[in-house]
């Protein structure tokens, strides 16, 4: 359990949910009942409620007084909490589907105890436990099947907004969001000049629908702004898992590792220092170039291509055609042959990407 969150963070947060009139579809107090099944079932009602409610977040609070909203501390740490022999938080993943993102804070303010469960709103499909979907009414926990209306708009929200505009990081200042996002990087890709002034850049950057104004003055930063130019992904913790990872594996196969390494920075601003990085993995007979560096529509194109000394090399060596294939976009007559695998006689190279929701992994077999 991760449990490295500012406790100055915290402890506002923990202050300004407690400042509502009441719980809310997207908000529960409890003082100290930490029931596993209970814990389970409010998770699945509060991440499709936050979803309705267009929150990027719910949270569960415990240490409150239901009532008036008290700062009583509790004796509940999820931490040393075990259900059916497991950890409480391994046994709620396995139960919950799909998989989203939560996690149990657990700090002091005045000297009590208090724990934040963080649970990001569901984004694809309703989040159920243990195969049923809940949703809240009022403050109320309800089977979602019970109330069709809600199901159907709950659906239409899906449909509604996409991955790229949902929100990574909520009321940021705006020395938070040039804290957090590698503007620069920004503007030299597009090749316009940086302004002189933070509010030029601010609004750059929301007119590419990087960061959205928020109705109390401060920025949103959205998906779409993390994925390509966060400094750091981690600063995202529902971005985190998306960070790009490469792999050389021994030989042709992919059962020994040589080597690993992860990279935290956005796609585009990373992408030029990952290259690099595959560059000096290869052999010296072989490069990668970068063949385009429009990121107009945020496309990068590469090309695998041999050294003139390589090409030497192979007038005397057997060398196989390229394959080309599964290119993702359509490319000019000047960049349809674009290898993702080749083999030259004395060596054999493979590199591919493997993509999927959680992660972007690029692979090299040498």
């Amino acid at each position: 359990m991760a449990v490295q969150q500012n406790r100055e963070y915290l402890s506002s947060l923990l202050r300004e949910l407690c400042k509502l009139s009441k719980e809310t579809e997207w908000v529960e107090f409890k003082h100290n009942n930490g029931d596993p099944q209970m814990i389970g079932e409010t998770i699945s009602a509060l991440a499709n409620s936050a979803a309705l409610l267009g929150k990027h977040s719910a949270y569960m609070v415990w240490g409150i007084a239901d009532e008036d909203h008290a700062l009583l501390g509790t004796a509940f740490k999820p931490s040393a909490t075990y259900h059916k022999q497991q950890e409480l938080e391994n046994w709620l993943l396995q139960k919950i589907t799909p998989k989203i993102h939560f996690q149990f804070w657990e700090f002091e303010t005045d000297g009590k105890l208090f724990v934040i469960l963080d649970i990001a709103a569901a984004s694809h499909s309703p989040v159920q436990f243990d195969g049923t979907e809940f949703i809240r009414i009022g403050s109320y926990k309800k089977k979602l099947r019970d109330y069709s209306a809600k199901e159907r708009e709950l659906w239409r929200t899906f449909d509604r907004v996409p991955f790229e505009q949902q929100l990574a990081a909520e009321n940021q200042s705006s020395e938070q969001v040039l804290k957090r996002l590698d503007y620069p990087s920004y503007f030299d890709l597009i090749d316009l000049p940086l302004p002189d002034n933070r509010t030029g850049i601010l609004n750059a950057l929301e007119a590419d629908r990087l960061i959205v104004k928020s109705d109390s003055g401060d920025w949103h930063i959205s998906n779409l702004g993390a994925v390509l130019f966060a400094k750091q992904l981690a600063d995202f913790p529902y971005l985190a898992r998306k960070a790009v990872r490469v792999i050389l594996y021994k030989g042709n196969s992919r059962i020994e590792t040589i080597r690993e390494i992860g990279d935290n920075k956005g796609y585009a601003s990373g992408f030029e220092g990952l290259i690099g990085f595959i560059n000096n993995l290869i052999p010296n007979v072989f490069s990668i170039a970068l063949l385009a560096a429009e990121m107009k529509g945020w496309r990068r194109s590469c090309v695998v291509s041999a050294s003139a000394k390589s090409a030497a090399a192979a007038s005397t060596k057997s060398f196989s055609k390229p394959k080309f294939t599964n290119y993702p976009h359509r490319p000019s007559k000047s960049r349809r042959n674009i290898p993702e695998r080749y083999s030259l006689g004395i060596k054999s190279l493979k590199i591919w990407i493997k993509k999927s929701a959680s992660e972007l992994v690029i692979c090299i077999a040498a």
